[in-house]
């Protein structure tokens, strides 16, 4: 793998144009959020709460995810003409969660219970707050009862081969398709996060030691995970052949860079992901990355790891979410079952 970089010309060509046509855009202005912040009303309160969570170390992702939850209350509250939160009881919190529980997204299914939690969860942490500073006496959701969260099985896990065969699907004679076959390989050999990977940064690829440094994982958590051979070949192809290419800025430290110059994005992980899941023609007409990292322990657990490696490697930081790849094996425990019970032994 030691194609020089000029070979790529004409397949970086489309990035150039597109880098070329984002520099002669002027910036949108920020959109109006629509909030009514006239008096002491809840939306006025909302820039004290976000900044309230930076305070008490929350990362900025976890704050950026509970701001836009909030955003949906206050603007389902203010179409209600709900605008202060003295309005707030109860049954109005509990006409709200119905509102979540009946609503459908655009393919009709409704919301999961996760998203709902997140919602809800987010209105009783602002409330809780509102309450703690002394904006409000009494706490209008602080007996909201919130659904119950299944404990389900991730979904049915790519085989070795299905895998190897979405990681066969970036075009490698295209600069882009090594960038692609590079994150693809390093999530299937880590297991990291989708956002973990987008926070890579060129020095968290240590060669000599065969590991990547993972800096502020959920959690804001550090930690130190092992990455295989095949996965650093591919790195260091991208490195040498690709990323000259595509970085913009001398001083950008990403890793993996989109066709503008920067780090690449969660969201275009995403659909990446899914666009070789589905053109790997292996029955799957949906993916994402999390199906890699779940193929990653599955495969590891049924090798013989221990699962309290799977556990470090993963990032977990209890054992109950990790033991959820226990239950995935299932090949593993047919076999076993094929050995070791007296009506199969007999057979």
């Amino acid at each position: 793998m030691s194609n020089h970089p000029t070979q790529f010309q004409p397949g970086i060509g489309s990035v150039k144009r597109l880098r070329d046509t984002f520099r002669k855009k002027r910036p949108a202005e920020k959109p109006d959020d629509g909030f009514t912040r006239d008096g002491e009303t809840m939306a006025s309160r909302f820039d004290q709460w976000a900044e309230s969570m930076l305070m008490l170390n929350l990362s900025e992702n976890t704050v950026s995810g509970r701001k836009d939850h909030l955003r949906i209350f206050l603007l389902w509250a203010q179409d209600r003409d709900l605008l202060y939160p003295e309005q707030i009881t109860r049954s109005i919190l509990e006409s709200y969660q119905r509102q979540l529980y009946r609503y459908r997204k655009k393919n009709g299914q409704p919301l999961g219970i996760s998203t709902q939690i997140g919602y809800l969860g987010t209105v009783k942490n602002f409330f809780a707050w509102l309450c703690k500073k002394r904006l409000l006496e009494a706490n209008p959701a602080s007996e909201l009862e919130l659904p119950k969260m299944n404990r389900r099985l991730p979904d049915d896990t790519l085989s070795i081969r299905e895998v190897e065969t979405v990681l066969s699907v970036p075009d490698i004679t295209d600069p882009l398709g090594v960038r692609d076959r590079a994150m693809l390989e390093t999530f299937y050999s880590t297991g990291i996060r989708r956002i973990e990977l987008t926070q890579l940064l060129v020095g968290d690829v240590n060669r000599d030691s065969r590991t990547l440094f993972i800096r502020q994982g959920k959690g804001h958590k550090d930690r130190v995970v092992p990455i295989g051979g095949r996965a650093l070949q591919w790195i260091e192809k991208y490195l040498n052949d690709v990323r000259p290419l595509l970085l913009d800025e001398v001083t950008e430290q990403a890793l993996f860079l989109g066709g503008y110059g920067k780090g690449i994005t969660r969201d275009m992980l995403t659909r990446l992901v899914n666009r070789c899941i589905r053109k790997a023609d292996i029955g799957r007409t949906k993916g994402s990355c999390h199906m890699l990292r779940h193929a990653c322990a599955t495969h590891m657990l049924e090798g013989g790891a221990d699962v309290r490696y799977i556990q470090q490697l993963l990032g977990h930081a209890r054992m109950e979410t990790t033991a959820i790849y226990t239950h995935v094996s299932i090949r593993q425990l047919r076999q076993v079952h094929a050995d070791c019970h007296p009506a199969e032994k007999s057979r």
